[in-house]
């Protein structure tokens, strides 16, 4: 193995970059803006200019990087080709890893992003050690990745770990940013959190500290859930109801070892993890019950070093 390989995550408003050691080292971590205008034509000439732009800085010649490993936030087919993201003014519907290493000069993987933080957090971070994780991103959306014996789990058409469009409910008009309703997206992602919120306020006229707030939060219900407000309770365990039951059906295909939840929601902590366990345990099949549960530990960095550990690992 060549001593040096590149780590990539490309998001909405910048792109993390990663220089690593091939025993997985982080040797340094930088960021560019993400330049999305024009169906992205900037994209990965800048990327490209970036990687090459620290490999002259540390005087290391192309011989001796393995490779780039990028996370998008879009669906990713053979490593390489990626669908229209719509996040990024709908750029791709071609062979993404193609044209970057025509730049770069570098070979070149492509992953979807919650896949690169699931090999992160899977090869560093909190599943560090398993080879079977589920991990599970909760933020504006829920996204995520399942890994089997050290593989990624991305299936034909690049939707595989789609863990937020599990359908929870069958009884809902609110629809999903996917056109459907009633996914877990609706109800364990920040926003989704919010909104339910929002609904249950307008309904209900028990006392509760979230009226004090004029825009409320994710984290404002959290707060006031761990202080003891019942209503914001409600909602809180509501929210890992849906989830610890969508994890459990997920557990009886491909029974993991470990399941990590992640993104600004899990910043909650217990609440969040103690309490996704608890119903994880009542839905699960029996011999699944006990699956280990933890925290991501690898914060905004899951993308970069997912990114490298399809490089280091050839998944």
């Amino acid at each position: 193995m060549k001593p040096y390989a590149f780590g990539v995550d490309l998001g909405g408003t910048t792109v993390k970059l990663g220089l690593f050691q091939t025993d997985g080292t982080l040797v340094e971590k930088w960021e560019i803006p993400t330049r999305p205008e024009n169906k992205g034509e900037n994209l990965l000439p800048d990327i490209a200019l970036a990687l090459l732009g620290k490999l002259a800085e540390k005087a290391i010649p192309v011989t001796e990087v393995a490779g780039v490993g990028m996370g998008v936030p879009g669906a990713v087919l053979r490593d390489s080709y990626v669908k229209p993201c719509v996040n990024l003014d709908q750029w791709g519907g071609f062979d993404v890893a193609e044209k970057l290493s025509a730049l770069c000069h570098l070979p070149v993987k492509i992953v979807n992003d919650a896949n690169a933080a699931a090999l992160g957090e899977m090869g560093q971070g909190g599943g560090k050690g398993c080879k079977n994780v589920v991990f599970v991103t909760l933020g504006t959306g829920v996204g995520g990745g399942i890994i089997v014996d050290g593989k990624l789990l991305a299936g034909v058409h690049g939707a595989g770990g789609e863990i937020g469009h599990i359908k929870v409910k069958n009884h809902e008009d609110r629809f999903c940013g996917c056109g459907k309703c009633g996914c877990l997206e609706q109800y364990a992602s920040a926003t989704g959190l919010v909104n339910s919120a929002k609904l249950f306020l307008a309904s209900n006229s028990a006392p509760t500290k979230l009226t004090d707030y004029p825009a409320l939060t994710c984290k404002d219900i959290c707060d006031c859930a761990k202080a003891g407000d019942e209503c914001a309770l409600q909602l809180v365990e509501e929210m890992d109801r849906l989830l610890g039951k969508a994890l459990a059906a997920i557990s009886c295909v491909c029974d993991p070892e470990i399941i990590v939840i992640g993104g600004g929601v899990a910043r909650a902590g217990s609440i969040i993890l103690d309490g996704v366990q608890k119903c994880f345990k009542k839905y699960a099949f029996p011999a699944a019950e006990d699956t280990a549960f933890a925290l991501a530990q690898l914060g905004n960095d899951a993308g970069i070093y997912g990114g490298v550990q399809m490089i280091l690992s050839g998944v």
